[in-house]
């Protein structure tokens, strides 16, 4: 009797190691997911595409970005240039003095295109706080949603809003992405990725652009919404002509 207690005791300490070494961080969700979608690739390289009327030039090297847009039509060639620095307007290769607020203004703006354009890339910023909240089976594949909220210091003037990415769990790729803002009279986003292509290496999605029919609805319903027919498109967000140049700094 007592090699049947033990038999069963050893099997019960298995047991317990295996569930231990099932459960995942949200780090780790992050870090896998960063990788598969480019991982090393994104640190050094030149990304040019186009969003709307604007050209866009992200050029990374040992993690510092110079990050561009460019306005050109035949009257008037309007490039904003934001680094580590701040941010730089020219018209015309004219420099243009800015107010401190209006520089902001059109930093965050260039910024933000940058930063949804190279997702999940920049969610390992040190002022990124990571968590992660649940999972759910969307559409016939199962998901962990990983919460990204910021810190003050280094999140930026957007730093108290929220983010979640539903991240499945069998390819680490973040298919939905959804966030809540308080800009403008804030709201809330659910963004649907699709027309997926790798170029050098490098995922680039476009996106179905949601917003909930129910506009005191929270980021935390947003899963249950776009499956219960609770959103309704607002926009796409679609890149063109996009480059990818791995060799510039070589």
């Amino acid at each position: 009797m007592n090699k049947i207690y033990s038999a069963l005791l050893v099997l019960m300490i298995f047991a317990c190691k295996e569930e231990v070494k099932k459960e995942i961080s949200a780090q780790e969700i992050i870090d896998k997911s960063i990788e598969v979608c480019g991982g090393q690739l994104f640190q050094n390289s030149l990304v040019s595409f186009d969003f709307r009327d604007r050209h866009y030039i992200s050029e990374t090297k040992e993690r510092k970005e110079t990050l561009t847009r460019i306005l050109k039509n035949d009257t008037i060639h309007l490039k904003d240039v934001r680094t580590s620095q701040g941010l730089q307007r020219f018209r015309n290769d004219t420099l243009i003095t800015l107010s401190d607020s209006l520089a902001n203004v059109y930093a965050n703006s260039v910024n933000s295109v940058h930063y949804f354009s190279k997702l999940p890339y920049g969610l390992n910023d040190p002022a990124v706080q990571k968590e992660l909240i649940g999972e759910i089976e969307m559409n016939g594949q199962q998901y962990y949603k990983v919460q990204v909220t910021f810190d003050q210091e280094g999140g930026g003037d957007d730093f108290d809003d929220t983010y979640i990415y539903w991240i499945s769990k069998k390819t680490f790729i973040p298919d939905y992405l959804g966030y809540s803002f308080h800009v403008n009279g804030g709201g809330t986003r659910f963004r649907v990725a699709y027309n997926e292509r790798r170029i050098n290496g490098i995922r680039f999605v476009d996106y179905e652009n949601l917003k909930p029919k129910d506009s005191t609805a929270t980021i935390f319903e947003a899963d249950s919404l776009y499956l219960n027919g609770g959103l309704e498109l607002l926009s796409k967000i679609e890149l063109k002509n996009i480059s990818v140049n791995l060799d510039s700094y070589n």
